[in-house]
C-alpha cells in the first residue's frame, strides 16, 4: 500500500505530487466506425468510502478509496487537467491496466509502457485499443463477462478503476524544475507563451464547466452486499495515448499515492449516502441538435503507443447486453472543434 495522502477537492481527486483527476459524464459512442473525441456534460461526484462505514459493502470498506455513482452503459472519461508537474500514473479497470493491458503492477515499467505520462497526456477516454484510437470507457455490472477485468483474466473480482501515481525522482524532478524556469523566463521575456509542461486546460475535452449532482437526505440502511460495477468498452475514438519519451530511470519505482475507485449503480448512491445522484446523461441526438461541440485532438510531437493485442481483442458491451436501439445522430462537421498542442480529509487505502 502506498503511503502518500490522496483526498478529494470539490469533484476532483487529488493524488500526491501534483496530480488532479476528474471523472467526466460524457456521450457514449456507437460500438461500430471511429469517432471524434465526444463532449463532457460534467463530473461524476466523489465521496469517500471511510464516511459510509454502515451503508458501504464490507469488502469496499477493507479497500478504502472512493465511491461514484454511474448509471449502467453510461460511459466516462479521465480528466488530469490542473496536474501541476510530472508524473507517471497508471490506470487500472478491474485491475488491468488500461494502457499495456497487463495485470496490475506496484511499479511503472516498459515494453510494454504501462502508464501514462501527465501532464503531456491530457486525458484518457478509454483503453488503448488500436493505433492512434482508444475504445471508450462504458460502465457495465460485474458478472455478466462484459468488463475489460472479466474479458482479460476470465473472471471478474475487482471491478472499479484503479489509479497509482509516480513521481520524478529528486534528481529528475530538480532538472525539470529547472527547464521550467527557464522557459519561463524566455515567455517573459517574449511576453507571451507558457512553459512546455504546464497543466492541460481544465476543461480539456468538455468545452463546458463541470455540474455536480444535487444532493438530497435519505435513511441510512444496513450493509450488504455490494451491487459492484466495472467498465467495459463501446466505441471507438481518435485518440493517442503517448509514449513516455524519459528513460524509466527518471521516475520512482515507489507510489506516491494510490486510490481505488468504486463504481455504483444510482441507487445503490442513494442508499449509500442518502443523496441524490446525478441526472440521465442527455440523449445524443439532442446534444448534437443543440449544436455542441466535439474534439478532435492532436499533438504533432508525440508518439502513440502501439496497441496490445489484448486490449485489441475487448469486445464491446453491446456483444453482452444488446443495442440499447438508442438512435445515432453524428456531429456535422463543424461541430467538430481542433484542438492543438483547499483539500478535503485524506482518502483511506486499503488491501487491493
Amino acid at each position: 500500500m502506498a503511503g502518500g495522502t490522496v483526498r478529494i477537492d470539490g469533484d476532483s481527486l487529488l493524488l500526491p505530487g501534483g496530480v488532479r483527476v476528474r471523472f467526466i459524464r460524457t456521450l457514449r459512442l456507437p460500438e461500430t466506425g471511429t469517432h471524434a473525441l465526444p463532449p463532457g456534460l460534467g463530473t461524476f461526484p466523489l465521496r469517500r468510502v471511510e464516511d459510509y462505514p454502515d451503508t458501504v459493502p464490507a469488502e469496499w470498506s477493507a479497500r478504502g478509496g472512493v465511491l461514484l455513482p454511474v448509471y449502467l452503459r453510461e460511459a466516462m472519461w479521465l480528466s488530469f487537467g490542473g496536474t501541476t508537474q510530472p508524473a507517471a500514473l497508471q490506470v487500472g479497470v478491474g485491475k488491468v491496466c488500461a494502457v499495456s493491458g497487463k495485470p496490475w503492477s506496484p511499479r511503472p515499467a516498459r515494453e510494454p509502457q504501462n502508464y501514462v505520462v501527465l501532464p503531456r497526456q491530457p486525458w484518457l477516454d478509454g483503453i488503448n485499443s488500436g493505433k492512434g484510437t482508444v475504445r471508450q470507457f462504458v460502465a457495465v455490472p460485474l458478472g455478466l463477462g462484459a468488463t475489460v477485468e472479466g474479458q482479460v483474466t476470465g473472471e471478474e473480482v475487482w471491478g472499479g478503476v484503479q489509479l497509482q501515481s509516480f513521481p520524478l525522482t529528486d534528481i529528475a524532478l530538480r532538472a525539470w524544475r529547472e527547464e521550467q524556469r527557464l522557459l519561463a523566463e524566455a515567455a517573459r521575456r517574449n511576453r507571451s507563451g507558457t512553459a512546455y509542461g504546464a497543466a492541460a486546460p481544465m476543461m480539456s475535452a468538455s468545452g463546458a464547466a463541470p455540474q455536480p449532482g444535487g444532493a438530497a437526505p435519505a435513511p441510512a440502511a444496513a450493509p450488504r452486499a455490494s451491487a459492484a460495477m466495472g467498465l467495459g468498452v463501446g466505441g471507438s475514438m481518435r485518440q493517442e495515448v503517448y509514449q513516455d519519451d524519459r528513460p524509466l530511470s527518471d521516475w520512482s519505482t515507489t507510489a506516491a499515492g494510490r486510490v481505488f475507485v468504486h463504481l455504483v449503480t444510482p441507487p445503490e448512491w442513494r442508499r449509500i449516502t442518502g443523496e441524490a445522484p446525478p441526472p440521465s446523461p442527455v440523449d445524443r441526438a439532442a446534444y448534437t441538435r443543440a449544436g455542441l461541440p466535439w474534439f478532435d485532438y492532436y499533438d504533432q510531437d508525440a508518439t502513440d503507443l502501439d496497441p496490445t493485442d489484448t486490449l485489441g481483442a475487448v469486445k464491446p458491451v453491446g456483444d453482452w447486453i444488446g443495442d440499447d436501439h438508442t438512435p445515432w445522430q453524428p456531429p456535422s462537421p463543424g461541430q467538430v472543434k481542433p484542438l492543438g498542442d483547499a483539500p478535503g480529509e485524506p482518502v483511506g487505502d486499503g488491501d487491493w
